[in-house]
């Protein structure tokens, strides 16, 4: 699906290096910034946390592309990394490969530090090497933790963590920070609020309840079903990145969200309402590494990016849950 990102025209032509190419926001991108006429190389390791043809779906679009070109290799491989830049010498690097998932980095946080910490300080030696000086950073709103002011603000004290993914998405912010301080470089940090939307993980809560209520299966809801969340469409997550890209200069955190939590609870009528069915609900213990709220203060988006989310969350999973239905997409 192409939601055409609108860009400045004198950014068209530029290459763009995009890390975690065949995910559910990395393919997307690349499709996106193709058909605005971007070159585009990808780079994914076909991690297993997903089987690996959902991301061969997900990018046998963009690989048709004569703009697209595509490498399989691992951010934590340096050779790979220089003969990717010093081959593609892209404009733009967008960083958004990572091992994902808050539940599972819990039990498995060298991993996820190895990845996501290790894999970023190499991408921004690559860079560095290779005298690439712009990126755009994939962060989390789960830096914020168990935050008790609503909504959440780039302002905010994220020195609190409460799972292993989220300490290592705030220790590739200060890295980031670090390289444009000492190299010059152009990079800004763009807090995700719960992405949604066509070709979105397997794993995540929108994708699991529409599968469980389209296949008269149980739902599984961790607490009482009061805890929530700023869902944010990928459309608006795209916007704001193209926006992001207009606009990269010094350095810059973002939150990219709706602006507008909603529970659990709500989120399973809204699905009930699309799908025509009625959930059953089996309720289970709060998990580690759960937090109660999100909420995205987005001002500091909208004044220094013109961000402007507007796909709200009733027309979203309508849009979800009809895609859905036409893709067969059962995973």
């Amino acid at each position: 699906m192409i939601y055409l990102i609108n860009t400045r025209q004198d950014m068209i032509n530029q290459k763009i290096l995009i890390t975690g190419a065949a995910g559910f926001i990395g393919s997307s991108l690349a499709d996106d910034l193709l058909a605005k006429g971007f070159s585009i190389m990808g780079i994914d390791n076909f991690d297993s946390f997903y089987t690996r043809d959902i991301k061969e779906t997900n990018i046998s679009n963009a690989l048709k592309h004569n703009l697209y070109s595509f490498q399989e290799g691992d951010i934590r491989d340096m050779e790979f990394l220089n003969s990717c830049f010093s081959g593609f010498r892209p404009d733009i690097v967008i960083h958004l490969a990572a091992k994902a998932g808050v539940r599972p980095s819990i039990k498995n946080p060298a991993s996820y530090y190895d990845v996501n910490v290790n894999g970023t300080l190499n991408m921004l030696e690559a860079m560095r090497k290779n005298k690439i000086g712009r990126m755009l950073f994939a962060s989390s709103s789960s830096v914020y933790g168990n935050n008790k002011k609503i909504p959440f603000a780039e302002s905010d004290n994220v020195d609190f963590p409460v799972s292993p993914y989220a300490a290592s998405k705030k220790a590739c912010e200060l890295l980031c920070h670090t390289y444009h301080h000492l190299f010059d470089m152009d990079i800004f940090c763009l807090r995700f609020f719960t992405v949604y939307g066509p070709r979105q993980r397997p794993d995540l809560a929108i994708n699991k309840f529409t599968r469980a209520l389209l296949n008269d299966e149980p739902i599984t809801l961790f607490g009482d079903g009061s805890s929530s969340r700023d869902y944010t469409h990928i459309s608006d997550i795209l916007q704001g990145i193209g926006q992001a890209m207009e606009n990269l200069k010094g350095f810059g955190i973002f939150n990219l969200g709706e602006s507008n939590a909603i529970s659990l609870k709500e989120l399973v009528a809204l699905l009930e309402n699309s799908t025509g069915k009625k959930a059953d609900i089996k309720y289970l213990p709060m998990q580690d590494g759960d937090v109660l709220r999100t909420f995205a203060d987005i001002s500091r988006a909208k004044s220094v990016l013109g961000y402007n989310p507007v796909v709200n969350i009733a027309d979203g999973i309508s849009n979800y849950v009809e895609w859905v239905r036409v893709n067969n997409r059962n995973f």
